[in-house]
């Protein structure tokens, strides 16, 4: 599915949805209270990195970064799994190719199975803040600078899954860098707040012409991100590429005399044999030093 486009801007649309918003959110307030009257506490610390904002906000390398640190295991549910990613998710096996285990599937049945482990280190959450069934030790909400809050509305009329204020609730904010920050987006005072960078790595010499294409939530900041762009096309979020899909694009690129570029959250998803006709820009993620020490420190905090 693509992602709306009046989720960035405030349109009669989305003033249209926000009736259908307030019931939908009044109704996920019921039934999370109820669910979290029955949350299933884990022997090991539960670290879960999430977000209020509905995709697109560069999430699963923070997660990477953070799992690797701490050595830990992730616990996924494991998105749109198809043959093509070995059943597991483009989001699992973009974290299983860096030797990270991941663990997809019913987050709350693979934390009971680690649990019976000897093993006594954390487990990374991966998305899930929403979902009360599990006790968290730790929460981590990701924001993209460049797309805030959105238009600041809650599902369907906008991004946002809860509303601004439960980003009170966060022991910690990671926000990514971008080149044109969103207007209005204030964070609380009292949540430690810490910054990320992106950088995005294109496996071709510069000026190469490039034919970029990406399902992702937000095709757009994967386009900006590259230099010698001359084509794009985006796909929905999570996006199956089909047969016919892949041979326009070749096509495509061949009229432009341009090579083909993707993410590596969409190269995942393409046919083995594709795979060796296209390339990704690799996406280098760095979080500001002082991070590390907070959850460390937490961890031992909490322990």
């Amino acid at each position: 599915m693509k992602t709306p486009w009046w989720f960035l801007h405030k349109t009669p649309l989305s003033f249209l949805l926000l009736p259908i918003a307030f019931v939908y959110y009044g109704i996920g307030r019921v039934v999370y209270g109820w669910r979290k009257m029955f949350a299933y506490k884990s022997r090991r610390k539960i670290i879960c990195v999430g977000g209020i904002f509905a995709g697109g906000v560069g999430k699963t390398p923070i997660v990477r970064i953070i799992a690797n640190f701490l050595d830990a295991p992730v616990v996924m549910r494991g998105y749109k799994r198809t043959a093509h990613t070995n059943n597991i998710g483009d989001e699992a096996a973009m974290l299983m190719s860096d030797g990270i285990a991941v663990h997809v599937g019913h987050r709350k049945s693979n934390i009971m199975l680690l649990n019976r482990q000897k093993d006594s280190g954390p487990i990374v959450m991966d998305d899930g803040l929403q979902n009360p069934s599990i006790k968290k030790d730790i929460s981590i909400y990701v924001f993209d600078e460049g797309l805030g809050f959105g238009n600041g509305f809650l599902l369907p009329a906008g991004p946002l899954r809860e509303t601004k204020k439960h980003v009170q609730n966060a022991d910690a904010v990671i926000v990514i860098r971008n080149k044109n920050p969103k207007k209005k987006f204030i964070l609380p005072d009292n949540v430690p707040v810490f910054y990320a960078e992106n950088k995005t790595v294109s496996p071709y010499p510069h000026g190469e012409k490039l034919f970029a294409f990406a399902g992702i939530g937000y095709p757009k900041k994967f386009f900006n991100s590259l230099s010698g762009v001359v084509a794009r096309r985006g796909f929905g979020d999570h996006y199956q590429y089909t047969e016919k899909d892949i041979a326009d694009l070749i096509e495509s690129a061949r009229r432009k005399k341009a090579k083909l570029i993707t993410t590596e959250k969409d190269w995942v998803r393409l046919p083995i044999d594709v795979r060796e006709k296209i390339k990704f820009a690799r996406l280098e993620t760095k979080i500001e030093d002082r991070f590390f020490d907070w959850i460390k420190g937490k961890i031992n905090a909490n322990t």
